[in-house]
């Protein structure tokens, strides 16, 4: 009898005023917390929509992302870097680039792994960013919006531009084409042909990286032909130490003109 006035006891309290004692029950054990880092959450698929839904799963990026900008506090910032896991690469792949061009003024790496533009914009909305005051933001965010249309992919894209102006007023920004890639080449060059659009010249510009990373067919050991573009790893997605190459070669003049205030 006791058992069941509890159970009928709880089921009257609100679900927010439960979620809200979630502080005091005791700390996962390594099962549980292995079960909740792959639970299946329902994502939002609005590319506009900003969502945290993925670090409820994994933690782990955004925990490395907190520490850049952590870092960062108190310290000039010029550049904001701006994206998925091809911006986090940077201090991958890219670190000799990066610390030969970037470091030395004083640029924050604010990408992390799998994010989508939804991502994007929560983390511009809750991470302690708006101390930051770059004078220029190069966004390159999109090609993890597989399950969106182009159309979406660059409503997307356009959110964060609009998100990232209101965060940091008067910022100028370099609009980064989403780079070829093997999984989803078509729609992601159907994104760019909307996105390019966006730029004014003004306070928006678009930097093009397409025409710098063209395809290359290479035969294998074993006979079979492989096609990939100039500048990614074999993955044909990511860039490798020669992309990011590409990608601070090409950036470079406009990016100098910019934080001169041109």
């Amino acid at each position: 009898m006791n058992r069941l006035i509890l159970a009928l006891s709880l089921a009257t309290v609100p679900f927010g005023a439960i979620a809200q004692t979630a502080t005091n029950v005791p700390a996962a054990t390594p099962a549980t917390a292995a079960a909740q880092k792959t639970a299946k959450l329902p994502e939002p698929a609005s590319p506009t929509t900003p969502d945290n839904t993925r670090y409820l799963k994994s933690s782990g990026g955004i925990r490395t992302c907190e520490a850049r900008l952590t870092a960062l506090q108190g310290k000039p910032c010029d550049i904001i870097f701006i994206g998925d896991s091809i911006t986090a690469h940077w201090s991958g792949s890219g670190h000799d680039v990066w610390e030969k061009d970037y470091a030395p003024r004083h640029a924050l790496n604010f990408g992390i792994g799998g994010d989508k533009t939804q991502n994007v914009l929560w983390r511009l909305d809750n991470m302690n960013v708006k101390a930051v005051r770059p004078k220029v933001a190069v966004i390159l965010i999109g090609t993890n919006n597989i399950v969106n249309t182009p159309d979406e992919i660059a409503a997307g894209v356009k959110a964060v531009i609009t998100k990232t102006q209101s965060t940091f007023p008067g910022v100028k920004i370099i609009l980064v084409s989403i780079m070829p890639n093997g999984r989803a080449e078509n729609k992601m060059m159907a994104a760019d042909a909307i996105i390019k659009n966006y730029a004014d010249d003004k306070s928006v510009y678009y930097l093009d990286l397409v025409p710098f990373m063209p395809p290359v067919t290479t035969t294998l050991p074993n006979g079979k032909t492989d096609t990939n573009w100039k500048g990614l790893g074999k993955d044909h997605l990511h860039p490798d130490a020669s992309g990011y190459q590409i990608w601070a070669d090409a950036m470079d003049p406009l990016l100098a003109k910019l934080l001169a205030g041109g």
